[in-house]
């Protein structure tokens, strides 16, 4: 079933990031964009960067466009890119009391915020780049704006009105904002109110998401021990694990669960060939082993022909009997071969297998 996170208490205390790589270079040399919104209130931060920017530089971005602005947050969700997973970031975050949530690896559905929020953005980048041209850097902060003020759904306001209390002054709504001076507790009291009426509202939305996505699911759990099968591609055009093309195999061989580290991910016991790959997978994509360990059969163990077939080799002869037909007698004997499924016999012509194995017969 979905496991949704933690809903926000308050403005800039739970936010997510992520990155949007690889855009045209612009004249300022930028060619990355670090997105940040803030989960209750949705407002987004867009900044502009270069991809080879170094860990003290994003450091120090984070800082003045952030923590300048909103304060240390309490907890950051991002996905598993090398910059978030560095140790200088965690050790940084650690400092300033930030706890870090990374979304499990190979199931990039745990952060939807910023996916969400950078679907968006870059549909309007394409729209600012083609109607205005220039490089889109220069469209930035005009798409951030355009951004924190149009209408979310999931709070039913806007951004910038959820995060400051009232509508932005803009050419649109002159007279709006400035009228009806309220007095200090007055203020306090209506931010309270509308911190509470967003989260309900959030509230709401996250029920409305969580009975759609439960409708086609069902719960699933291991235990401490089982094996499991590993899911290698689930999406089309990706290669993981070695695996490509429409025939690989789409699970292979059973892993050993080592431990439960969430209500959905478990740690696997990986070979050394498969060090580089992170050990904690989402339970969408391990299925349960069903078969039987005593009856695999060990790849130096078989034998396959020009034609790609298993050739199975006769052990004995363990029963020898005549047939009568209606013009004929034929002679059959039982043979036992060496099929690592269990004890397999079939019945076969004496004449035939004297002529493909005589060494059963001395």
């Amino acid at each position: 079933m979905l496991q949704q996170l933690e809903l926000p208490v308050w403005k800039w205390e739970m936010i997510t990031m992520d990155f949007i790589t690889k855009l045209p270079r612009t004249s300022r040399g930028n060619d990355t964009i670090w997105v940040i919104v803030d989960r209750l209130t949705k407002f987004a931060h867009f900044l502009a960067m270069k991809e080879t920017y170094s860990m003290d530089r994003l450091a120090q971005l984070y800082v003045n466009e952030i923590v300048s602005l909103h304060g240390v947050p309490l907890s950051i969700v991002s996905d598993r890119d090398s910059r978030f997973t560095s140790r200088f970031w965690q050790s940084f975050q650690k400092a300033l009391g930030t706890r870090l949530n990374f979304s499990t690896a190979y199931h990039p559905q745990t952060d939807g915020q910023s996916e969400r929020t950078i679907q968006t953005l870059k549909d309007m980048l394409r729209a600012c780049v083609i109607d205005f041209e220039g490089s889109w850097d220069n469209h930035l902060p005009l798409m951030e704006f355009s951004y924190n003020n149009s209408y979310h759904s999931s709070i039913q306001t806007a951004p910038f009105e959820a995060l400051y209390g009232r509508k932005c002054r803009t050419p649109v709504c002159w007279s709006e904002s400035g009228e009806n001076q309220l007095s200090g507790p007055e203020i306090v009291q209506e931010t309270t109110d509308k911190v509470f009426q967003i989260r309900e509202r959030l509230k709401a939305a996250r029920d409305r998401q969580k009975s759609y996505a439960d409708r086609r699911r069902k719960p699933l759990e291991f235990n401490v021990g089982d094996k499991v099968l590993l899911k290698v591609s689930p999406w089309k055009g990706v290669v993981r694990f070695g695996k490509k093309g429409k025939l690989s195999p789409r699970y292979i061989v059973p892993f050993k669960i080592l431990k439960r580290i969430g209500p959905v991910t478990y740690q696997l016991e990986l070979p050394v060939e498969m060090t580089g790959v992170h050990d904690v997978f989402h339970v969408s994509n391990l299925r349960k082993c069903l078969a039987d360990e005593s009856l695999l059969m060990p790849l130096q163990d078989v034998e396959v022909n020009e034609k790609l077939k298993f050739i199975e080799q006769p052990i004995q002869i363990k029963d020898r009997r005549k047939k009568r037909l209606k013009r004929k007698k034929l002679v059959l004997v039982k043979v036992k071969w060496n099929s690592r499924r269990g004890p397999e016999y079939t019945w076969e012509l004496e004449s035939e297998m004297r002529k493909k194995y005589p060494h059963l017969f001395q």
